[in-house]
């Protein structure tokens, strides 16, 4: 149970609540115990009242003793029917106030896991599937609101219960209470073993799901490349396979809930039959009545059922248990990247990289070596190299997507781990190589780096930066415009089309640091040219960096440095690259032979 402590936090933020439950659920168990003592009055008034009856037979006064006998048993049933009404109120009560905590408690707790999820760096989301993700924010979270909710109502309702119940059986028969109660021990030992087994058997099932989720979400995403190398049977067997031994590991679960239930059935059932033998004895004795016989059988029923739910509630807490450990994984997981200064600051755009080494922490790839270079606000560098040789990743280290190991950053000659993070990334627009678009509007998806709700309501400022970024025309050709829906990762639109409008939001946020990772790799060159002539007078005043293999798109760019496996090669202007007749030369020759 130490894993469910992470919700005791939540427990006590919605105390006065469940303070107010449990009071219901004293009121309704109180209650409860008056039909098993009228039940109990009843049959000795019956008793009573028909020996007398046999004793006055023939008498005038036995119609009297009739009419007596069924006025009572009628005022027993008003009774009955009466608190039956008041115990169903408190019941409702005690339900509604319970239950809503554990559906308070969940909305908290996917909050909270949706915000470290936001919080975590890039690395986390590479070493763990979306699909494990996913179930742990879903089905997980809905498993531990079982727990918070039917499971504690039903716990407590329980001891309340069997507090009531004992403390009145005793109180009229000590001796009997005993006997009725030696099956308490063996119940409790078959929980605890079985409940241990259920724990195990719950942790391989959110597995396997999890497992599920992740080839679904792999599938979903990939169907284009599935259609196209007709693998459509090759992933139903694979997900059947999946499937089938998530099939099996449930229902090795369901077998060991199987057997729970009948156990912890058949146990007030033994209790029962106690009752009946050992009562039947103390009434001979006359220590007790034929009324106390049915009394006492009525309370072991009032048990029966909160008894066989231990099985069930058992079954819940042992899942959630699982489910929160899960949960805790992630919720105890700390950014690499933190924010190491609150306070926020104005970026002019002076980066320098000093001597920067960078190995991927997933892979133990190393991507750069010693790294050096330096660009003033309103300059433009540019950063040309073959698949692989590191260039992206000094954009990720400027975006602190990663720390490097060695060296220094620095942008307006600060450190930039020493930099708010907030600051950093709300003043620099990047373009990834990988363009992201959300299942939105092309309006929103323009104006989504843009601060506040004024701004994204601005349609003249999403028109004028998806013009600069030479998409305007195909915007309006489409049937509603600027408010087409892209669908999913903008699977509607051409690559060419996602690109530039990845440009648009860049250029629409207007930062002081604008950096362009190889995003017009699907653009025509005519295009292309375009673009980068928009771009000169936004660029005026703006710290640039263009990642590219193309020459033409870099070489009016103020610094060129090239990179090969991690290490610049060469490093200047684009006539200084030209003059020195390696690599660089090399590469533009090529390109303009095949142009």
């Amino acid at each position: 149970m130490k894993e469910l402590k992470a919700l005791n936090k939540y427990l006590i933020k919605y105390k006065g609540r469940l303070i107010l439950g449990v009071f219901f659920i004293i009121c309704a168990n109180w209650f409860n115990l008056y039909p098993a003592k009228i039940f109990r009055t009843a049959i000795d008034t019956v008793i009573e009242s028909l020996n007398t009856y046999n004793m006055v037979e023939g008498s005038f006064i036995q119609k009297d003793i009739y009419d007596e006998l069924v006025m009572s048993l009628l005022l027993f049933g008003a009774a009955l029917i009466g608190l039956a009404l008041i115990k169903g109120v408190f019941t409702f009560f005690m339900r509604y106030t319970i239950i809503m905590v554990s559906r308070f408690i969940e909305f908290d707790l996917k909050n909270d896991i949706y915000n470290k999820y936001q919080q975590l760096d890039t690395s986390f989301y590479k070493m763990n599937k979306t699909g494990d993700i996913m179930n742990r924010i879903g089905d997980d979270v809905s498993k531990v609101r079982m727990y918070v909710g039917p499971s504690i109502m039903y716990l407590i309702n329980l001891i309340v219960l069997f507090a009531f119940v004992i403390t009145t059986m005793v109180n009229i028969n000590p001796e009997l209470s005993l006997y009725i109660l030696l099956p308490l021990p063996v119940m409790s030992v078959t929980i605890y073993y079985v409940s241990r087994l259920i724990n195990v058997k719950s942790e391989r099932v959110q597995n396997q799901l999890s497992r599920i989720f992740s080839l679904s979400q792999e599938t979903f995403a990939g169907i284009r490349v599935i259609k196209a190398y007709n693998k459509s049977e090759d992933t139903i067997q694979n997900f059947n396979e999946e499937s089938k031994q998530y099939k099996d590991t449930a229902m090795d679960l369901v077998k060991t809930e199987s057997l729970f239930h009948p156990i912890i059935l058949f146990l007030p059932v033994l209790s029962t039959l106690i009752t009946i033998y050992v009562g039947g004895l103390e009434v001979i004795k006359g220590t007790i009545t034929y009324g106390n016989i049915g009394e006492f059988v009525i309370y072991i029923n009032l048990l029966t059922w909160p008894v066989a739910s231990l099985g069930w509630v058992t079954s819940l807490i042992q899942r959630a248990v699982t489910s929160q450990k899960r949960i805790n994984e992630f919720l105890k997981t700390e950014p690499k990247i933190q924010s190491n200064n609150p306070i926020p600051i104005d970026i002019v755009g002076n980066v320098e990289f000093k001597n920067v080494s960078f190995t991927y922490p997933e892979s133990g790839i190393r991507a750069l070596k010693n790294i050096s270079f330096s660009i003033k606000p309103g300059k433009t560098l540019a950063i040309v190299g073959k698949t692989g040789s590191g260039k992206s990743t000094i954009i990720q280290l400027l975006n602190r997507m990663y720390d490097c190991n060695t060296g220094e950053i620095f942008v307006d000659n600060q450190n930039i781990e020493s930099i708010n993070l907030n600051s950093l990334r709300n003043q620099t627009g990047c373009v990834p190589q990988e363009v992201f678009l959300f299942s939105d509007t092309i309006s929103n998806n323009i104006s989504f780096g843009t601060f506040g709700n004024e701004e994204k309501s601005n349609t003249e400022k999403v028109i004028w930066a998806a013009k600069q970024a030479a998409v305007h025309e195909n915007i309006i050709n489409f049937e509603d415009g600027y408010k087409t829906k892209v669908g999913e990762r903008g699977i509607t639109l051409s690559g060419g089309q996602k690109q530039r409008i990845s440009v648009a939001r860049a250029i629409l946020k207007n930062p002081n640091i604008l950096i362009f990772d190889d995003c017009l790799s699907a653009v025509d060159t005519e295009t292309e040219e375009e673009i980068l002539g928009n771009l000169k007078s936004i660029m005026v005043d703006k710290t640039t960096i263009i990642v590219s293999h193309r020459i033409s798109t870099i070489q009016h760019a103020d610094q060129i440095i090239m990179i090969d496996n991690g290490e610049i090669i060469e490093q200047g202007t684009h006539k200084e690259l030209i003059d020195l007749n390696k690599n660089y030369n090399n590469l533009y020759k090529k390109q303009l032979f095949e142009q």
